[in-house]
């Protein structure tokens, strides 16, 4: 595993909502990693100042677009953090999205040139990970980083990812959650995320590898799809569902929480989590 240290429970929050203060009470409620969604560009100090408020935390990117940071860039960052904090910072890399990006080319050769390069500038392949669905970049991943980082996805494709890639492939799968027994006013609140995602080529082909077709992918998305992929309900509900992707095999299940300040379902989720794991 790339990090002994990385826990069961991590937290999955866009860049703008990873403050020092934030990524402190994390830490003090047991979650093992921040990982930075979105991630900006290689020179943020946000990296840094995550690290420097807290003692054990794994701060991990999710991902750096290897179309948008060149190599040697997050390289040069990878070695600054990991001097000062040994052992906790993680470097997740992805392709990202043919909707996004003019140059999406070949973006299997793209990946593999872009871990060259970071060997070439001496990131070691063990605090490394890569942004993968499908089986051909899922074994990339275990073959050239410490393993996949899969999200909008579900326990299945973390069990599928498990059988294919074997034990000591790190597997940290994002899932997201709402507090809310309501479930109406929760999938609304699940359908302002999720469906941003159903326009994007990669998440829709993953889920129909799992179960799911045309019509729960269109928007706004199924119900049944969206209570897939975002766990909602009571507490004690929220904590089952999202702990089935470790069950299912994932090292770490990273949780993006929905509708507002991130903190009150952390707050709620933590203790609930760490005794069902006990």
């Amino acid at each position: 595993m790339a990090n002994q240290q990385l826990g069961k429970i991590g937290v999955w929050l866009a860049y703008p909502q990873a403050t020092p203060e934030l990524a402190r009470e994390l830490e003090a409620l047991g979650y093992g990693a921040i990982w930075v969604g979105a991630s900006p560009a290689a020179d943020w100090e946000g990296y840094e100042a995550l690290l420097a408020a807290t003692e054990t935390l794994t701060v991990g990117t999710s991902i750096v677009n290897v179309w948008a940071t060149p190599a040697k860039d997050i390289a040069a960052t990878y070695h600054r953090l990991a001097e000062a904090y040994p052992g906790r910072f993680l470097l997740g890399v992805g392709i990202g999205h043919p909707e996004h990006a003019t140059e999406y080319t070949k973006p299997y050769d793209a990946l593999v040139n872009y871990l060259d390069q970071l060997d070439e500038h001496g990131v070691p392949r063990e605090r490394r990970a890569l942004a993968a669905l499908g089986p051909r970049v899922a074994r990339l991943a275990a073959d050239r980083t410490a393993g996949p980082l899969p999200y909008l996805t579900v326990p299945e494709h973390t069990a599928a990812l498990r059988a294919q890639l074997g034990p000591d492939a790190l597997i940290v799968t994002e899932h997201k959650a709402v507090l809310d027994a309501d479930p109406a006013t929760a999938r609304a609140t699940a359908r302002g995320t999720v469906g941003f995602y159903l326009g994007l080529s990669n998440y829709v082909n993953n889920l129909h590898r799992y179960g799911f077709d045309d019509a729960d992918t269109a928007q706004p998305g199924s119900d049944r799809l969206i209570d897939a992929l975002v766990a909602h309900g009571t507490p004690d509900e929220v904590a089952d569902h999202l702990l089935a992707h470790v069950r299912a095999g994932a090292d770490q299940v990273a949780v993006q929480p929905l509708g507002g300040d991130p903190l009150p379902i952390l707050r709620t989720l933590a203790p609930l989590l760490t005794a069902k794991l006990a």
